[in-house]
């Protein structure tokens, strides 16, 4: 009886030590690299009933799967003349949300003439609500929140983009 208690006590032994190994390896840091901002693009906001400028920024443009899935996640920030454009494959209501999103957004919705549709004002870092269009659209444009009532933004104002 000794020597199976023995060696028992030696597989167990054996086991903790090769578990407690395998568990220190997955405490080791993973290294991620920071997101940093990509000029693809201008655009210009114009005031519906005067044409006059509002405002311009620097955009990166998202319009692939993984892009409009990921968005602006994983960021600390940005800047107020930038934003991000989501340019939809379909004209339809689409959903947002803040998950991974470390910084307040404003997103505006747009329909298929570049004219802004509904708004999603003050969204929080890391809310997983879905954030609705309310109306079909073509486009969404990201921008720190805030900013849509600074630049007096409305329903009907219109946007014009140029890629690079």
């Amino acid at each position: 009886m000794i020597k199976i208690n023995t060696l028992k006590a030696s597989i167990l032994l054996g086991s903790f030590i090769f578990f407690s190994a395998c568990k220190d390896e997955t405490k080791k840091a993973i290294k991620t690299e920071t997101v940093t901002f990509t000029k693809e693009g201008i655009l210009t906001i114009y005031k519906a009933e005067t044409d006059s400028v509002l405002t311009t920024l620097d955009i990166e443009i998202a319009d692939s799967d993984y892009e409009t899935e990921t968005g602006l996640m994983y960021r600390k920030s940005m800047a107020e003349n930038q934003g991000m454009l989501f340019i939809f494959p379909d004209v339809r209501q689409h959903f947002f949300h803040m998950k991974n999103t470390e910084f307040g957004l404003d997103i505006i919705f747009l329909n298929e003439d570049l004219r802004i549709a509904s708004f999603q004002e003050n969204a929080q870092p890391f809310d997983e609500k879905l954030l609705p269009s309310q109306v079909p659209v073509k486009y969404a444009l990201e921008i720190k929140a805030g900013l849509s009532e600074k630049w007096l933004l409305e329903v009907g104002d219109r946007v014009e983009f140029n890629k690079l």
